[in-house]
């Protein structure tokens, strides 16, 4: 999804060096490739001043023969948002537009954007996510929840805007929205007179020569596309936005989003400097310890290091890129699989932030259909339920709310999931009926009864 993730924390002995090695990040994106089997490809690049080095593993679709490289496509998901944010900043330079330019007059005029307190929300509120606005439209139903942004149109987008009423004051409180950058992109390309991905290429990706990053993508970018993947390593669509494009609609490679970096760690003079300059000039607090936000970019201060940053998620993908201004170190991770890397991220930058390690997945059995059927129904957790849904050769379970996942067997009645770490256990009574099952996760163990 397009979402920011806060901080996890893993427990890895760091150690005392500032900064992971070549090998060290060969040995962390194999262990989730390889070892662990929690992704079909991650590229990770890096920058300083003595130049770019690469490191990837795995292939652009599971079980393909193309590896991935530096050249691979990817969603980036949300670190779109900085884009944006960028092409904001660059309007503001010109003076085409000011900090405290209320969105609405970049709006039809039949457009009530939502007031409090006499206060309107501005370009800046949107891009330091305080505008009040909420995470996601209350409109926003997807026609293909597969790609769920394809249809949300900016008719769709002006009816939610006119009938929305906040509910705290504007600047009150950080809160991240994908919708409320989606609109400063939107806002911004009205503003241009041209279409957002147009916007963008004019300003930002023509004269930092990314000439593999866009929305559409080209036949040859195609070609070198890595497939997303879900957390159980199935493809999944890739994702289209129209009205929110601005919050999460690019697809671009390690190699032009390093040099992305190096404009912003200004290796060389750019006509985006000052830009990029004023992005990292604000600074607003987020409620989370040592995380302020500047212009999209969200500013981490722990172990002595500033990691300026970003990261995104689609429904195949999982992305981060980030930079040290102190050090001029920077880098990226693109991940073609639903797994979170941003550790990954924050350890090469600074070695003290720990990583996750991955242990092989536990051997699968094949249990009898008829055995499998036995498992069937429904099972209260709580006021949730758990549905246990058989499939020929296959188990899947859905809890309420949720999306139905596959369970892989370890043994006839222990099962696991592979989009999360969770394990079901199956237990019968002295007549062999299935009366409960225990889901194990997160050190706990919840016991379902059937219904």
């Amino acid at each position: 999804m397009l979402m920011f993730r806060v901080l996890c924390s893993f427990a890895i002995a760091a150690a005392t060096m500032s900064a992971a090695t070549p090998a060290e990040i060969r040995a962390l994106i194999s262990n989730r490739v390889d070892e662990g089997e929690k992704a079909v490809s991650i590229v990770v690049g890096t920058t300083s001043a003595a130049g770019r080095e690469f490191v990837a593993r795995g292939t652009l679709t599971k079980g393909g023969r193309v590896e991935a490289g530096a050249d691979s496509v990817y969603e980036i998901g949300s670190i779109s948002k900085v884009f944006t944010s960028l092409l904001l900043a660059d309007m503001i330079e010109r003076g085409e537009v000011t900090a405290d330019t209320p969105v609405a007059k970049l709006l039809p005029d039949l457009v009530k954007v939502p007031q409090r307190n006499g206060k309107q929300i501005t370009l800046i509120d949107l891009s330091t996510q305080v505008s009040g606005l909420p995470g996601m439209p209350t409109n926003f139903k997807p026609a293909d929840p597969e790609n769920p942004y394809a249809d949300y149109t900016p008719d769709k987008l002006y009816e939610f805007l006119s009938s929305y009423e906040l509910k705290r004051d504007i600047g009150e409180k950080y809160q991240y929205s994908n919708l409320g950058v989606g609109l400063l992109g939107h806002a911004l390309a009205r503003k241009a007179g041209m279409s957002y991905e147009e916007l963008l290429k004019k300003r930002i990706l023509i004269p930092l020569g990314m000439t593999s990053t866009s929305i559409a993508l080209s036949a040859d970018q195609r070609k070198r596309l890595a497939i997303g993947h879900d957390a159980a390593l199935n493809p999944v669509k890739n994702w289209d936005l129209d009205a929110l494009a601005g919050a999460g609609a690019i697809r671009s490679t390690v190699n032009d989003m390093l040099t992305f970096l190096e404009a912003n760690l200004e290796f060389k003079d750019t006509p985006l400097k000052a830009a990029m300059r004023r992005m990292r000039s604000v600074h607003r607090d987020t409620g989370v310890p040592d995380l302020d936000i500047m212009m999209a970019w969200h500013r981490l201060t722990k172990f002595g290091t500033e990691i300026v940053w970003h990261n995104g998620g689609t429904a195949g993908y999982r992305t981060f890129a980030g930079f040290d201004p102190a050090a001029k170190r920077g880098v990226v991770v693109l991940c073609n699989t639903s797994l979170d890397n941003d550790d990954i991220g924050r350890h090469i930058l600074e070695i003290k932030y720990p990583v996750k390690h991955y242990d092989p997945p536990p051997p699968e059995v094949i249990v009898d259909s008829k055995l499998l059927q036995t498992y069937t129904g429904e099972y209260a957790l709580g006021p949730a339920t758990v549905t246990i849904i058989a499939e020929g050769s296959r188990l899947f379970t859905q809890i309420t709310g949720q999306p139905k996942f596959e369970l892989f067997a370890t043994k006839d009645t222990e099962f696991y999931l592979k989009v999360v770490e969770a394990q079901v256990s199956f237990v019968r009574d002295e007549n062999g009926k299935v009366t409960h099952l225990i889901l194990h996760q997160n050190g706990a163990h919840q016991k379902a009864m059937k219904k």
